[in-house]
């Protein structure tokens, strides 16, 4: 924690020079070093500043400072923490699915929740009217992400490629293909071919990489894809169905990604 005056002997009084100076987020540990403090006495002092609403925590031991124009909410947005209380965790972090796709100006299917992957499973987070969710990935630390600036820092965000086959990887977290196929139209704009193999080789599942092959052809035209699409012909993928949920073992063939296209992929207008 940043210096602290020798006059700020109690919590009201950190919190509010912590919002002065545009911090929003502190441990208990890290409180209790500066104040002096006994934990009981923190405890309920940090129980009547939320019940002001001047104070949220969304894990044990780690708190979001609330400033007056977000207490009718009940927290700041996630952008504003999420960076610290990951820090806070001692995990690797990307913020992606729909949240990223958002962030890259793909908006049209706006997230209900503030969509995180990491490397470990998580509870979920309620906090105010805001709710994070947790997606575990194994091979987080080589997925291709950016720093994305924030009011109260920066934050590590999937890029658009990345972000294009975590659609596809986690496509019931991301409102099914019609859906997916709408909001990769949009990415599209943002996707560039050969950081799109790069992706691909940064541990992306040979199903998924065929199934986001065949939606980005379908709403951005095969010009975006061709260098995806050499890639993988040189793996030898296996056939796969753009369904994997769906038993039907019939329908057209997708030569180019050797997928079967058991559903008709419908992306809003």
């Amino acid at each position: 924690m940043q210096t602290i005056p020798d006059n700020i002997r109690v919590l009201p009084e950190l919190v509010e020079h912590l919002q002065s100076v545009g911090v929003y987020t502190f441990t208990k540990e890290a409180a209790l070093g500066k104040l002096g403090t006994p934990s009981k006495s923190f405890d309920a002092s940090a129980r009547r500043l939320a019940a002001k609403g001047a104070l949220a925590s969304p894990r044990r031991g780690f708190y979001v400072v609330v400033p007056a124009e977000y207490r009718s909410a009940g927290a700041p947005p996630p952008s504003w923490f999420i960076h610290a209380l990951m820090a806070f965790h001692e995990q690797p972090y990307y913020v992606g699915l729909l949240s990223a796709a958002e962030l890259h100006g793909a908006a049209h299917h706006r997230p209900q929740e503030f969509q995180v992957v990491t490397d470990r499973s998580l509870r979920p987070v309620t906090l105010g009217r805001g709710r994070l969710a947790w997606f575990v990935k194994r091979n987080i630390t080589t997925t291709p992400t950016i720093a994305v600036k924030t009011h109260t820092g920066q934050m590590n965000v999937s890029t658009p490629e990345a972000t294009a086959f975590d659609l596809l990887r986690y496509v019931d977290a991301a409102g099914q293909l019609d859906n997916v196929a709408t909001v990769l139209a949009e990415l599209a704009e943002k996707i560039n071919g050969t950081r799109l193999v790069s992706a691909a080789k940064a541990g992306v599942e040979l199903s998924v990489v065929q199934r986001t092959g065949y939606l980005l052809d379908l709403v951005g035209g095969k010009s975006l894809t061709n260098r995806l699409a050499s890639w993988l012909e040189r793996q030898r993928p296996r056939r796969t169905r753009l369904r994997p949920d769906r038993s039907v073992a019939d329908g057209p063939i997708d030569a180019r990604w050797h997928l079967l296209v058991n559903d008709t992929v419908e992306p809003d207008a």
